[in-house]
């Protein structure tokens, strides 16, 4: 486990779930579910398979502090606050040069930090999986979800024959992926779902970092050297303000998943859910009278179809006579 690493990307504007989110709390340092954040939760996924110490949050210099507070259990020089807006080429680049520079013989995740998984057993088992996938082989795996419908909104991943595994024994055999499909009109993500074979790209990727940095060196020689350079820094964090604001900036899709020369896929068996808005967040709230969706109890009169949050237990909410409302309590 010493070998595993895992890189958690912590961005975002703050937008969905507006007005309880704000530029310096999006998605994933909320609470939605009474649970913990997204991001707390997908930290303590990994427990058992990456070592505390092994685990760095990237993310922007408005939500650093907050995050620090809310992953108060990994060290602080492990929590890293990017300097500029580079999409996600160059902020996986960053990831990859900070685990280089710990081990380069390291075996390495990059994550995002809010998705709603909530089988951590069925994920572990994934992942472990798939670690050792890329710690055996020189392909680049990527996790895939089963499509339960014909959705727009994600990218797909079109996989091919089953991948050789050189003796490796998993019970989560990967694929050979042919491509990757960009957002598909919802008459092309039907085709996908007739089909079979097609995954929603989760935005998971697994990799050694001897293997990645060899297919940037190929394909994206400047994230390469930018890897490189943070590897022979004697001042990473300096090193990070001086080159990271000008990489160009290009998607971990566009850089290097398209490009590879050998990319895996593991269609994951276990739960997951973008949880991208108010409406997907509800489906796991309780229900009062007509379709009603609440996380805290409330008092309803003639009213239907209406979603709540309450983020206090402070105030009591009553509906009387409204239909379709988003409620939210901050």
């Amino acid at each position: 486990m010493s070998k595993n690493y895992a890189v958690i990307l912590a961005g975002g504007s703050g937008t969905r779930f507006w007005p309880l989110s704000r530029n310096s709390k999006p998605k994933q340092l909320l609470d939605l579910f009474g649970s913990g954040t997204l991001l707390n939760q997908t930290i303590a996924r990994l427990d058992g398979l990456v070592p505390k110490e092994n685990i760095f949050i990237l993310t922007n210099h408005l939500q650093v502090e907050e995050v620090r507070k809310v992953a108060a259990e990994l060290p602080p020089e492990n929590i890293f606050a990017e300097p500029a807006k580079r999409d996600t080429g160059p902020a996986v680049a960053l990831g990859i040069g900070l685990v280089a520079a710990r081990d380069p013989e390291a075996t390495m995740m990059v994550l995002p930090s809010d998705q709603l998984i909530q089988d951590t057993e069925a994920y572990q088992a994934v992942m472990q999986d798939a670690l050792a996938v890329a710690a055996g082989s020189e392909a680049l795996l990527t996790i895939g979800i089963k499509p339960t419908w014909p959705c727009p909104s994600y990218g797909y991943i079109e996989r091919g024959d089953p991948a050789p595994l050189d003796g490796l024994e998993v019970t989560h055999p990967p694929y050979l992926v042919e491509r990757f499909r960009e957002k598909p009109n919802p008459e092309q993500a039907a085709e996908f779902l007739a089909q079979g074979g097609f995954s929603w790209n989760a935005g998971m990727f697994i990799w050694s970092v001897r293997t990645v940095v060899n297919e940037l060196q190929q394909h994206t020689p400047e994230l390469a050297r930018f890897i490189g350079d943070l590897g022979s820094s004697d001042d990473i964090a300096t090193t990070v303000a001086e080159e990271f604001p000008e990489l160009t900036p290009i998607s971990i899709d566009f850089a290097l998943m398209e490009k590879a020369s050998r990319v895996c896929n593991i269609e994951a068996t276990f739960d997951w859910d973008d949880v991208g808005s108010w409406i997907s967040v509800a489906k796991y709230f309780p229900e009062s009278g007509e379709n009603n969706r609440s996380n805290r109890p409330i008092t309803q009169l003639d009213s239907k179809g209406n979603i709540i949050f309450n983020a206090t237990s402070g105030k009591h909410i009553a509906l009387l006579g409204v239909e379709d409302l988003i409620v939210v309590e901050t």
